[in-house]
C-alpha cells in the first residue's frame, strides 16, 4: 500500500511492506512501488536521511524489510531532467566520433547534482558535442561512463554515441581499462608496493563520507599501490590503480592505512598537517587546498574499431608545485 501528501512543496509517501516483500532490501521495495524513479535514486534518498520509520532516519538501502513495517519517504522537489548547454574551456587530448578523452581540471563537476546544478563537465560538453551528444547513457548524465571527484584532475573517457556508451561500459565493469592515478600522501607506505582490500561503504558515524567497513556490509574494493618517491619519512608519491571503483575508492583505502591523501579535507591527517607545518616548506604544503590526487593514465580499447588508445597527463601546476615543496622538506 502507498498513500502520497503534499507537505511544504514536498511529496511525502507513505510505504507499508506486505507479506510479499518479506527479506527484499528496502531500496528494492521503494523501487517496486515507485517505478518512475531509479533505484539509484532511491538509494541515494536513504543515504540522505529521507526515508524514515516511526521517525528514525534508515541507515542502510540493503537493510531487510518485514511485513508491516511502515515507511515514509520525503521526495525533493522534481528537477529539471535535461542539462543545459554551457560553453567551458576543455583540454581534449582526443576526439573522433565515437568518444571524446579530456582531461578534467580540479574543481570541475563531471554532471548536475544538487548544490551543482550547471556548469559542469556535462554542461561544458553539450556545448561542444552539440544536440547529438543528449541522451546518450541517460538524459541527466549524457555520455557519462565513469567519473572523477570534483577535485580530482585527469583523464576521462565520455561517448557519443549510444553503441561507444554500452561497449566502454562492458569494458569498465570488466576491468578492462587501463587507468593509473598519481597520488601524494602522508607518510610512506610500507611494504613500497602493495594492495589495500576492504569492503566500502557509508561510514556509520558519518553518513557523508565512506569508509572501509566489516561483515557484509558495503561492497568489495581492491587499490594496487607503488611507492615512486618518497619525501624522507613524511610523504610520498604513489601511482595506484583500480582493480574495483567504488566511491572514494582511493581516498578512503589510503586514509584506512594511515596515508591520507595530502590536502584532502574529508578524509585528511590532521597529524600529517602537523608536520608538514613543522617544516621549511610546511605552509604551504598544510594549505593544499584539495585533495593530491590526478588520474594520469588512460587506455581502452576504441569501441569501434578495438584499436588501443592509450593516454597520459602530466602533473598539473598545482600538483607540481607541491611536488616541488615536499622535495624541499
Amino acid at each position: 500500500m502507498t498513500a502520497s501528501r503534499t507537505i511544504n512543496s514536498r511529496l511525502v509517501r507513505v510505504v507499508r511492506v506486505q507479506t510479499g516483500d518479506q527479506g527484499m532490501r528496502v531500496d528494492r521495495v521503494l523501487a517496486n512501488r515507485f517505478p518512475e524513479f531509479s533505484r539509484s535514486r532511491l538509494k541515494r534518498l536513504i543515504e540522505e536521511g529521507r526515508v524514515s520509520e516511526q521517525g528514525v532516519a534508515l541507515r542502510e538501502p540493503a537493510q531487510r524489510v518485514r511485513p508491516g513495517q511502515c515507511f515514509v519517504v520525503h521526495l525533493p522537489e522534481p528537477e529539471d531532467p535535461a542539462p543545459a548547454a554551457q560553453p567551458l574551456a576543455l583540454a581534449i587530448p582526443y576526439e573522433d566520433e565515437h568518444l571524446i578523452v579530456v582531461d578534467k581540471p580540479a574543481g570541475l563537476v563531471v554532471h548536475p547534482a544538487p548544490g551543482n546544478p550547471d556548469r559542469t563537465l556535462v554542461n561544458a560538453l553539450l556545448a561542444h558535442c552539440g544536440a547529438s551528444l543528449a541522451g546518450i547513457g541517460g538524459v541527466r548524465r549524457p555520455g557519462i561512463v565513469h567519473r572523477l571527484d570534483k577535485d580530482t584532475s585527469g583523464l576521462m573517457v565520455i561517448a557519443k554515441t549510444d553503441t561507444a556508451h554500452q561497449a566502454l561500459a562492458r569494458d569498465f565493469a570488466a576491468r578492462r581499462i587501463d587507468r593509473a592515478y598519481a597520488a601524494f600522501v602522508w607518510g610512506v607506505p610500507s611494504p613500497g608496493v602493495g594492495e589495500i582490500a576492504g569492503n566500502i561503504g557509508r561510514s556509520p558515524v558519518n553518513r557523508k563520507k565512506m569508509a572501509v567497513v566489516g561483515g557484509d556490509r558495503g561492497r568489495p574494493a581492491l587499490t594496487r599501490y607503488r611507492v615512486e618517491r618518497a619525501f624522507k619519512t613524511h610523504a610520498a608519491l604513489l601511482e595506484c590503480r583500480l582493480a574495483t571503483g567504488r566511491t572514494h575508492q582511493i581516498r578512503v583505502h589510503l586514509a584506512h592505512r594511515g596515508h591520507a591523501l595530502i590536502g584532502d579535507p574529508v578524509y585528511g591527517s590532521r597529524a600529517g598537517r602537523l608536520v608538514a607545518r613543522a617544516a621549511e616548506s610546511g605552509a604551504r604544503i598544510a594549505a593544499f587546498p584539495r585533495q593530491a590526487l590526478h588520474a594520469r593514465r588512460l587506455g581502452f580499447a576504441h569501441p569501434a574499431n578495438g584499436r588501443l588508445l592509450s593516454f597520459d597527463s602530466p602533473l598539473p601546476a598545482d600538483l607540481h608545485a607541491l611536488f616541488i615543496d615536499l622535495e624541499s622538506f
